[in-house]
């Protein structure tokens, strides 16, 4: 059994919607439990309506809620008893739960994991988005939101997040590492691009240069490293061009009466649909949390549920590799 703990407020849709993804993804996946976190008996009724296994579920109350018009650092000091704090202090307590969900405060969640999920080497969290590329592979683009502005050693402490993360997630060799920029070439970008890109061309990750915003996932990297200011405007763009995309071929559909377009339409939207890729990964911490978009659906805490069980899986296949590699060297 994998058990999850979920922080069912703090999101544009409330905790009724939260509540009912977590409901989906417990009659999708009979090796999960759930922990919900927030008012209790809101939690409970939504419960009840889903005709969710009680057995499989765990309430913990929280009567207090941050939100996304909170001042997050004083937030997360302030609000003992809001469910995102209440939650991390769970998480960090038991060995029990594989991963945990949030879908409210971007700037609380991050500083709320450097108080209770800390990583060893205490570096500055980043939240990573994996997406899908032109040719079916996968690219881990980081910062994705939570940090807008960023020095050049920051930008190569992310490249080595991402790399570790995709190789012990993904089982990727080596991954190809690659700088955001407006230009592929060495010499473009701002000043912190410039000075990342001399500094990530010195280190031993396996840097293949600039990529520019056209050919970002085009899966010429399994990395993408750039500040969340950048990052986030990738991520609402991709979003909004698929959209605008998406809207054009129904109104084509409507004024001709095509049904290879409507065809057309309805292959699109599940290949560009928001809501089934889940959430940021926050790397630089010792334990899985992923944030969803605040303006989370049902099917997006079906779809972020389902990537860390995934992680959980690969997780547990990394390290019993790694288990048997000291074990060969050592015999």
């Amino acid at each position: 059994m994998y058990k999850i703990i979920i922080d069912t407020k703090g999101s544009d849709n409330g905790p009724s919607v939260i509540t009912a993804g977590a409901c989906q993804a417990l009659a999708k996946f009979d090796n999960l439990e759930v922990i919900l976190v927030g008012d209790h008996d809101v939690i409970l009724e939504e419960v009840k309506k889903q005709n969710a296994p009680l057995d499989r579920i765990e309430i913990i109350d929280a009567p207090d809620e941050i939100n996304n018009y909170d001042n997050p650092m004083s937030a997360v000091f302030e609000k003992p008893n809001s469910s995102l704090i209440v939650a991390l202090d769970t998480y960090s307590k038991r060995d029990d739960i594989c991963g945990m969900l949030n879908s409210g405060n971007t700037g609380a969640v991050l500083t709320g994991c450097m108080r209770f999920l800390a990583g060893e080497k205490r570096v500055r969290p980043a939240m990573a988005a994996v997406m899908f590329t032109s040719n079916g592979n996968l690219t881990c683009m980081l910062d994705s939101g939570s940090v807008v502005d960023c020095n050049a050693e920051t930008l190569v402490e992310y490249a080595h997040l991402g790399a570790e993360f995709m190789g012990k997630m993904y089982g990727i060799e080596n991954p190809r590492v690659a700088l955001l920029s407006n230009g592929s070439e060495s010499t473009k970008g701002n000043k912190v691009v410039k000075e990342a890109h001399k500094l990530l061309v010195e280190s031993d990750l396996n840097f293949v240069g600039n990529v520019e915003g056209n050919t970002a996932l085009n899966g010429l990297c399994d990395v993408l490293v750039c500040d969340g200011f950048a990052g986030n405007l990738v991520l609402k763009v991709t979003e909004g061009t698929a959209k605008r995309i998406l809207t054009d071929i129904v109104k084509y559909a409507k004024e001709t009466g095509s049904k290879e377009a409507m065809e057309l339409f309805n292959h699109l939207l599940k290949a560009y649909d928001i809501s089934s890729l889940g959430g940021g990964v926050i790397l630089g911490i010792s334990k899985t949390v992923i944030k969803t978009r605040s303006a989370a659906d049902e099917k997006t805490i079906l779809s972020t549920t389902e990537m860390i069980l995934n992680m959980a899986q690969n997780k547990e296949i990394y390290d019993k590799t790694k288990l048997k590699e000291i074990n060969h060297v050592q015999n």
